[in-house]
């Protein structure tokens, strides 16, 4: 059995830090509510309980010994933290964590998922904000960011990543009416026009299979979610990747063109800003992000 060590009451160390802190016995019992007298008297406890003086009294004045500054120090930075932990326990009820990704990432892969983090943290309230113009982490809007690319950042701390794979995709209806066989220049390619070409586009799709042939897509999108519903709507082939479309690899509405497939090149990065707050509820967000990326 294991017997805790006895501490002095809370009270007189409480009283301790107000009376080192405010230099005085009488600003230290107003600030706490109570008398002069009770400051006092426990101040006086605390010095019987410990063995060693804690202030030399002076005529108008009070003098902290060399053990009463020890103690006084240890005293400030454990309020500091009992304090800044209960804000952490409050806000987690209350705190809004905002979790910034592209539009493709947040309609096909955190949105799907968000239930079962609500589910596990009813007192948290998530707001989503998709972009795909890359987002800054140093404007403190953005208290977790999925960002796909290639680490380190200078604007935020990778925590977790995840690797992905490419495959052609097409809704069952169209590659049935196709047939299988390999890729020809005649079929439809759905592309996706985006400046960040870590995402692929269907040149380098085609160049590192090494086909030759002429790159004409019968529908183009400036969004990737765009590209995505026209291919499960069997308007023609698109660019797959493979953790945004598996829900619809999951429920049947896209199947693989064939079995090629390709590294995208790039990861998902789970990322907090360098100068991130820290509350309990973003470490249970980042928490479950991770884990539902590698899951």
């Amino acid at each position: 059995m294991q017997f805790r060590r006895r501490l002095p009451s809370l009270t007189a160390l409480i009283m301790l830090e107000a009376v080192l802190r405010r230099r005085s016995f009488t600003a230290a019992a107003g600030e706490l509510g109570v008398t002069q007298a009770a400051v006092s008297r426990q101040i006086a406890l605390l010095e019987d309980e410990l063995g060693v003086p804690m202030f030399i009294r002076k005529h108008r004045a009070i003098e902290p010994t060399a053990a009463c500054e020890a103690l006084g120090a240890s005293l400030a930075q454990s309020f500091v933290n009992i304090a800044e932990t209960i804000d952490a326990i409050k806000g987690s009820a209350k705190d809004i964590v905002t979790i910034g990704a592209t539009v493709a990432f947040s309609s096909f892969w955190l949105l799907p998922r968000l239930a079962d983090f609500r589910a596990q943290n009813p007192g948290i309230q998530i707001r989503v904000v998709s972009q795909d113009t890359r987002i800054n982490l140093d404007d403190g809007d953005i208290d977790i960011a999925i960002r796909y690319g290639v680490p380190p950042f200078n604007d935020g701390t990778v925590i977790a990543s995840c690797d992905d794979m490419l495959m052609l995709v097409c809704s069952p209806g169209y590659l049935e009416k196709r047939g299988r066989g390999p890729l020809v220049a005649s079929d439809d390619l759905i592309e996706t026009d985006v400046e960040d070409r870590s995402w692929l586009s269907w040149s380098h799709w085609l160049s590192n299979l090494d086909v030759r042939f002429e790159i004409k897509p019968t529908l183009r999108f400036n969004h990737y979610t765009e590209t995505i519903f026209a291919a499960r709507e069997g308007q023609g082939l698109a660019l797959g990747w493979g953790l945004l479309v598996k829900t619809f690899l999951d429920d049947g509405t896209l199947v693989p063109f064939d079995d090629t497939r390709m590294a995208s090149g790039a990861r998902y990065n789970v990322v907090l800003p360098i100068k991130s707050r820290r509350t309990m509820a973003i470490d249970r967000a980042a928490a479950w992000l991770t884990a539902a990326l590698h899951g």
